[in-house]
């Protein structure tokens, strides 16, 4: 099996955009230490393992595979639902082929299966606040799993509209756990070179599932029943993600962080520990594990993490800063109008003469491939160009493509042309910035301490924020118009886009006991 060492590390690691200003830098035989000017009597609390030995990031291309593909089957099933849900509507509500005798849905129940998994994932996110760090992050997704597979058992086999809609609630449930468990596990078992890439590639899946949801919509719309087939597809994948869970070794920084807190016992834990990560490594240098174990330990035991979190601490200090830059990303990434922008893409199409836009599922796929496409293009590059670039640039893109919809919708409403032209654009500058970014930074900068209840409240936030979008849309649009909508969606990027330019900081190459050490 191949391994792949680290690059050296950059000579201006600590000079990225965002981090503060560090005054000195000393080096010891325990690492590399940083310090500000106001953290002058904290210098035996503080390092920064900038110089991590290049051989303890040794990995087997094989071994990281596994590790992640389970959790990100999570992310599949998440954009699965979405997809599916477009033409499963469609098919509940057709006299001719729902199989029902309450096809006749008014908008109210409409509104409940189609977010009746929104609603879902919020409670997921709360529940992930309160049970992700006693159960730790494989065990939460095999919950996630379990709901995944009971949700779409019960909306597939509903006899009747309330049991399809706890169906739709469950399923949300397990959307949020996943969307909360699936990027700590990859971020904390994956090796810092690929770590970007690997959580990059769950919005890969994402995108691939609503693809997958969108083809099953086409493929069923026309059969009697077929939205139960379209729900009831995705049982084979929840019991592959759950078996896979299973199997999967636990965190080893959640582990270790247990043992620290006094649940567990330090030594046995370990080596737990070290016989988790050489699983995760490919076990082609157990003593190079072994010293990156010591490492890990080494930065838990500077930093007080013995003490169980607290509420109030998610608001201090530097879980504070990961918090405005975590919240802030995945807020910035729904009140930018992606919700909305979607809901008009068929009729964009359709005004510039498409002949497939008459049919929304075929509508849907063409986006979906593109999203799918822009989204392997920054799975591709986000570890080489790092995270700041593609958010910088892809969200400058998504702020050019919303004024030039509200134009569109103002004052050139002939030239159909340019609302085509201005939708791609925000689709493919989405996939390269907000859509796989976002998920990626709340995944990296909490501390392992808060890293939890830190990235279940961005969550939260992210779910929430979609919420707000989707539900003030319509009345907001009889109240100022679509022109001015997209206008103010415009100025709402333009703001996005100096929060990241001043505030988020670039995490290229860092390990994680880097990147919390830094904040």
């Amino acid at each position: 099996m191949a391994s792949h060492p680290p690059p050296e590390p950059s000579s201006d690691s600590n000079k990225q955009q965002g981090w503060g200003d560090h005054e000195e830098i000393h080096v010891s035989s325990g690492g590399v230490q940083a310090y500000t000017d106001d953290d002058a009597d904290c210098e035996s609390r503080r390092p920064l393992l900038l110089g991590t030995p290049a051989a303890a990031e040794c990995y087997s291309v094989s071994a990281a595979v596994l590790p992640f593909l389970f959790p990100a089957l999570g992310g599949l099933l998440y954009g699965y639902d979405i997809g599916a849900t477009s033409g499963a509507t469609i098919s509940l509500k057709s006299s001719t082929f729902s199989g029902t005798t309450w096809y006749n849905l008014s908008s109210v129940q409409t509104g409940l299966v189609v977010s009746g998994s929104l609603y879902g994932a919020l409670i997921g996110s709360v529940l992930a606040y309160t049970i992700a760090d006693f159960l730790g992050r494989r065990k939460e997704l095999v919950i996630s799993s379990i709901s995944y597979l009971i949700g779409a058992f019960l909306t597939a086999a509903a006899p009747n509209f309330a049991i399809m809609v706890v169906g739709r609630f469950l399923y949300g449930i397990g959307i949020g756990l996943a969307m909360h468990a699936a990027p700590m596990y990859i971020a904390e078992t994956a090796p810092s070179q690929i770590r970007g890439m690997l959580i990059s590639l769950k919005e890969f899946f994402i995108v691939l599932g609503m693809l997958l949801g969108y083809i099953a919509g086409n493929l069923y719309v026309e059969v009697v029943s077929g939205w139960r087939y379209m729900y009831a597809t995705s049982t084979p994948l929840c019991l592959v993600m759950g078996v896979g869970m299973c199997w999967l070794p636990s965190s080893p920084r959640w582990l270790l962080l247990c043992a620290i807190q006094g649940n567990g016992n330090l030594p046995e834990t370990k080596e737990i520990a070290t016989r988790c990560l050489c699983r995760l490594r490919g076990q082609a240098s157990p003593d190079l594990v072994s010293e990156q174990v010591n490492l890990i330990l080494e930065e838990l035991s500077y930093i007080d993490q013995e003490k169980q979190a607290s509420f109030s601490e998610i608001f201090q200090g530097k879980c504070l800063k990961a918090m405005i830059i975590g919240c802030g990303l995945v807020f910035f990434q729904q009140v930018t109008g992606q919700p909305s922008v979607l809901y008009y893409a068929a009729t964009i199409l359709q005004s510039a003469g498409f002949s497939g836009a008459s049919d929304a599922t075929r509508v849907s796929i063409l986006l979906g491939l593109l999203k799918l496409i822009m989204t392997g293009v920054a799975v591709l590059v986000v570890d080489r160009l790092g995270r700041r670039p593609l958010l910088i640039g892809g969200v400058s893109g998504i702020t050019v493509s919303l004024f030039l919809l509200s134009s569109y919708y103002t004052l050139l409403k002939d030239a159909s042309y340019l609302a085509v032209i201005a939708l791609l654009l925000y689709v493919g500058c989405y996939q390269l910035s907000f859509g796989p970014i976002g998920w990626l930074m709340i995944s990296e900068v909490f501390p392992l301490r808060l890293r939890g209840r830190g990235l279940s409240v961005a969550v939260l936030v992210n779910f929430a924020s979609n919420a707000l979008v989707t539900f003030a849309f319509s009345p907001l649009e009889d109240l100022i118009g679509t022109g001015l909508l997209f206008c103010g969606f415009g100025v709402i990027a333009v703001a996005s886009l100096v929060f990241i330019f001043w505030i988020v900081p670039e995490t290229k190459g860092l390990t994680l006991e880097e990147i919390e050490a830094s904040l």
